[in-house]
């Protein structure tokens, strides 16, 4: 009588060894917290919103509201998310480089647009950036382009009434607002073209941060990532709001920067020139986002190396020069938002609870895939520090380093007091970044956190309406 095959034998997996069972465990128990922590946020919040009403968003932490529905892009988005989950992995392990960085682009914009149109073209893309917040409302005050910026911090204050900005465009340097100012002079106006480019930027994040992470980590490490920069809840705010564009062009500052640090690619000089020029666009597209050049200075760290940093340093203060000439102070623009920001909801939103509820909604955007990957991240972050002071780090120490300063560069910003609320599309930059941890964990279970991350998305996408 033939004797039964063992399971090993007829090509099942190994059982998992008591050390790979205590991992599984700890990222789950990590999950687990950052669930909890979103859980906390929408009962307190809810709790506070009801009693005070000064949270001033309808579903606390996001600013969204209730609002279960389906759409055109509910289709697209499943098979987004069950084509990724199923093939993603293997097709990251082995297609050439230069097609998984495309590859990884194409699959961004796809699982974007599916999810943004879930609440159709019109409400999903054509008309987000459109409302009285936003920029394109002021296109028409742009018609002389010098005197409007020789003048545009006498109207960031409210005091101005009608004639104060927006509060996005009173929120920000005036270049994210020249943007759309452009795209309308060359004729593609209109807040569906203006949604077209924040997505399409946006999305280009993924092939940035795969460059970026194939020159500082290797290109094992950056494959791993890859799945998880397409498959991002954060693509809900990508499409459509205008921080997605400013987290594209963040990302490709850093990629141009790692590419210059590390010496692949060969033109350097013109990477550090390149990402010097972009990094300035970036603090010209937003304050916070000066905040970017914590991550760059991990990069710099981590390859050891000052060798970009005068064409870099060249790049950035161009931009500053152009905009200071053409009358713009950066300063007291920054000067003024803080004024500003405090003439309107930032005065009753409570410091008390954002300073954790911006925590949540970071756990939202960035899913709880990245939530396990940061376990591992700070679990070996002294040795991962050691490594880089003796100049022998590993890939995936490297790594950690890279994510751990996108997380130092994130609650700085939180603990300012500047970001009370609505960081589920302001912290987009530094969500990019965070994504990749994701590849620090084991990869058995990858398809497993991929699921995570799409349910994630298509559950906030399909129950709830986000303000962005």
């Amino acid at each position: 009588m033939p004797r039964p095959t063992s399971p090993a034998r007829a090509g099942a997996p190994a059982p998992a060894t008591p050390g790979e069972r205590a991992v599984r465990r700890a990222d789950l128990l990590a999950a687990a917290g950052g669930a909890l922590l979103v859980v906390a946020a929408a009962v307190i919040g809810t709790v506070i919103q009801r009693a005070t009403g000064n949270l001033r968003v309808n579903w606390p932490p996001l600013y969204a509201s209730w609002f279960p529905h389906l759409g055109p892009g509910t289709p697209a988005a499943l098979a987004v998310a069950a084509l990724v989950i199923a093939y993603g992995p293997p097709l990251a392990a082995r297609l050439p480089w230069r097609a998984l960085v495309g590859a990884a682009w194409l699959a961004a914009l796809a699982w974007t647009w599916s999810l943004a149109l879930i609440d159709g073209f019109a409400t999903g893309v054509a008309r987000r950036l459109t409302t009285p917040y936003e920029y394109l409302t002021v296109i028409r005050r742009f018609d002389r382009i010098g005197p409007t910026l020789r003048d545009f911090t006498h109207h960031i204050l409210l005091h101005h009434g009608p004639d104060s900005w927006p509060a996005h465009v009173a929120g920000h340097p005036p270049a994210a607002t020249l943007t759309f100012v452009a795209l309308d002079r060359i004729g593609l106006g209109g807040g569906a073209w203006a949604g077209i480019w924040c997505i399409t930027l946006g999305t280009s994040a993924a092939a940035a941060a795969l460059i970026a992470l194939r020159a500082l980590t290797d290109e094992r490490t950056a494959r791993r990532a890859a799945p998880f920069l397409v498959l991002a809840p954060a693509a809900v705010w990508i499409g459509t709001s205008a921080d997605g564009y400013f987290a594209g062009v963040a990302a490709w500052a850093l990629a141009f920067l790692a590419l210059a640090a590390t010496r692949t690619t060969r033109v350097p000089a013109a990477a550090a020139l390149v990402s010097g020029l972009l990094f300035g666009l970036t603090c010209y597209l937003s304050y916070g986002l000066t905040l970017v050049a914590v991550i760059a200075a991990a990069v710099l760290l981590m390859t050891r190396t000052a060798r970009p940093l005068p064409l870099f340093l060249t790049g950035a203060a161009a931009v500053a020069a152009v905009f200071t000439l053409a009358g713009f102070s950066w300063w007291e623009g920054y000067r003024l938002l803080v004024e500003r920001y405090y003439q309107g909801a930032a005065a009753v939103r409570p410091y008390a609870y954002w300073v954790w509820g911006n925590l949540a909604c970071t756990v939202l955007i960035t899913g709880l895939a990245t939530v396990a990957g940061l376990r591992h991240a700070v679990a070996r972050a002294p040795r991962a520090l050691r490594g880089l002071r003796h100049g022998d780090a590993a890939a995936g120490d490297r790594l950690r380093i890279l994510v751990l300063a996108a997380l130092l560069a994130l609650l700085v910003a939180d603990l300012s007091g500047m970001s009370k609320a609505e960081t589920e599309r302001i912290w987009l930059p530094f969500a990019v970044w965070l994504l990749p941890a994701a590849a620090l964990l084991p990869a058995a279970r990858h398809r497993h956190w991929l699921t995570a991350q799409a349910v994630l998305a298509l559950l906030v996408n399909h129950l709830l309406y986000t303000g962005w």
